[in-house]
C-alpha cells in the first residue's frame, strides 16, 4: 500500500476532526468580519481582530496538549479539578466576578477578563476520566461508581448554574451522563439520576419568572406579545433564515445584524450564517459538527485504555452538545439559553479552550496510534524470530 495513503488511514479520524474544527473557524472569523462592524461604531474590525489574536493562542494551545501524552493530566487531575471549582468561586467575589447582563459568569484578573466555566469543562472531563480509571473495579459499585462520581459533577454543576448559566451546566451534565454511561455505572441509577436532574430543572426553571416566560414564548411562537418579548431573539432569528433562503443574500449583506437581531455575533451567529450565505452553509456548519462528533466518538473507540476511552468521550461531548443547543435554540426547535456555537461565535475563552480540547482529542489519538505501532513491530519482530 502506498505509505502515504497508509499514514491517512491510520491518522483519518485526527485530520478529519482537525479538518472540520479549521473550517468552523474559518466560517466564524469570516462572519465576525460581517457582523461585528455593526457592533461598535468607529472600531471597525476590533472584534475580529482580537478573535484573531485569540485563534492563535487556541492553536498554539492545540498544539501543545497535542504533542503531551494525554495520560500525563491523569496525575494532575485533582489540582486541575480544585483549581475551576476556585476560578468558578471567584465569579462571585465582588471586585473580581464580573456581571454581565444579570449574569455572573465571567472574572476579571490583572487586567484579563475570562469564563472560568471554559476551562472547568476540560477540567470535569479529566476529573471524572482518572477517576474511573483509578477505581475501574468498583465501577458496578454505587459508592464508588456512582456517587463520588455525581459528587465531583454535582459541585462543578452547582457553581456554573449559580452563575445563571443554565446552558452549560446542562451541556456537561450530559457530557458527565455520557462518560458514566460508557464507564459502565449500572443503567438504572443514570436513569434515576436523569430522572432527578430533569425534575429539579423543571422546578427551577418553574419558580423563575424570566425562564418561565422564556418557556410560554416558546410554546407559543405565533403570539406576538411573545414575538416582542422573550420569543424575540429567535424570531428575528427564523427571519433571517427566511431572508437568506437557499443561496443566500451574500456576504455582507444581511439585514438583522444592523440591530434587529441582538448578540449577532455571538449567540445568534448561526442565522446570520444563513441569512448571508444560505442553506448549504448551514447544512455545511452542522456537518462539520456531525464530523466532529462521528470522528471524536471513533478516537474513544480505537483508544487502548479507560483513560483515553473516557478522555476522548466527555471531550467529544463537551464541543458537540453545546454546538447543538445552539444550533437549536437558533433554530426555535429549543428554548433560548445563551450558548456560544463553538468555533464560530466571537469569544476569546471559548475559542482558546475549545482549541485545547481538539489538542487533548487528537492527543488520545495519536499517542493510541503510537502504541499500536510499537505493538505491532514487537509482534513482527517475535514471529521473525520463532521462525529463526
Amino acid at each position: 500500500m502506498d505509505p502515504i495513503l497508509n499514514r491517512w488511514l491510520d491518522n483519518r479520524n485526527a485530520i478529519i476532526v482537525c479538518l472540520a474544527a479549521c473550517l468552523l473557524m474559518v466560517l466564524g472569523l469570516v462572519m465576525l468580519a460581517s457582523t461585528s462592524l455593526w457592533v461598535e461604531e468607529g472600531k471597525e474590525y476590533s472584534l475580529l481582530k482580537k478573535q484573531a489574536f485569540f485563534a492563535v493562542v487556541g492553536c498554539g494551545a492545540a498544539m501543545f496538549f497535542t504533542y503531551t501524552d494525554y495520560r500525563t493530566w491523569r496525575r494532575f487531575a485533582k489540582p486541575i479539578y480544585v483549581l475551576a471549582i476556585f476560578l468558578l468561586a471567584l465569579c462571585f467575589v465582588p471586585g473580581i466576578g464580573k456581571e454581565v447582563n444579570g449574569e455572573s459568569r465571567w472574572i476579571s484578573l490583572a487586567g484579563l477578563t475570562f469564563q472560568p466555566s471554559e476551562p472547568s469543562k476540560i477540567a470535569l472531563v479529566i476529573a471524572l476520566s482518572a477517576w474511573f480509571t483509578h477505581y475501574k473495579a468498583e465501577i458496578k459499585k454505587f459508592r464508588r461508581g456512582f456517587l463520588m462520581p455525581m459528587v465531583i459533577t454535582g459541585l462543578l454543576l452547582g457553581l456554573i448554574f449559580f452563575e445563571k448559566d443554565m446552558g452549560t451546566s446542562a451541556c456537561l451534565a450530559v457530557a458527565a451522563f455520557a462518560m458514566m454511561f460508557v464507564a459502565g455505572v449500572r443503567t438504572w441509577l443514570l436513569g434515576l439520576a436523569a430522572g432527578a436532574g430533569a425534575t429539579l430543572l423543571g422546578l427551577v426553571v418553574y419558580f423563575n419568572p424570566n425562564r418561565m416566560a422564556r418557556i410560554m414564548a416558546f410554546m407559543d411562537p405565533d403570539n406576538v406579545e411573545a414575538q416582542r418579548g422573550a420569543f424575540f431573539q429567535q424570531w428575528r432569528a427564523l427571519l433571517a433564515f427566511g431572508n437568506g433562503g437557499v443561496s443566500g443574500r451574500g456576504l455582507g449583506n444581511g439585514a438583522e445584524k444592523h440591530g434587529y437581531l441582538p448578540f449577532a455575533h455571538t449567540d445568534f451567529i448561526f442565522p446570520m450564517v444563513g441569512e448571508e450565505l444560505g442553506l448549504w452553509f448551514t447544512l455545511g456548519t452542522v456537518f462539520c459538527f456531525l464530523m466532529l462528533a462521528v470522528f471524536g466518538i471513533a478516537i474513544a473507540a480505537r483508544s487502548s485504555d479507560l483513560f483515553g476511552r473516557l478522555l476522548a468521550i466527555g471531550l467529544t461531548c463537551s464541543i458537540v452538545v453545546p454546538a447543538m443547543m445552539n444550533i437549536g435554540v437558533t433554530t426555535a426547535v429549543l428554548p433560548n439559553t445563551g450558548l456560544p456555537l463553538p468555533f464560530v461565535s466571537y469569544g476569546g475563552t471559548n475559542l482558546v479552550f475549545t482549541w485545547a480540547t481538539i489538542g487533548l482529542l487528537v492527543s488520545v489519538h495519536r499517542h493510541t496510534e503510537l502504541r499500536v505501532r510499537r505493538g505491532d513491530r514487537l509482534l513482527a519482530q517475535s514471529r521473525k524470530s520463532i521462525r529463526l
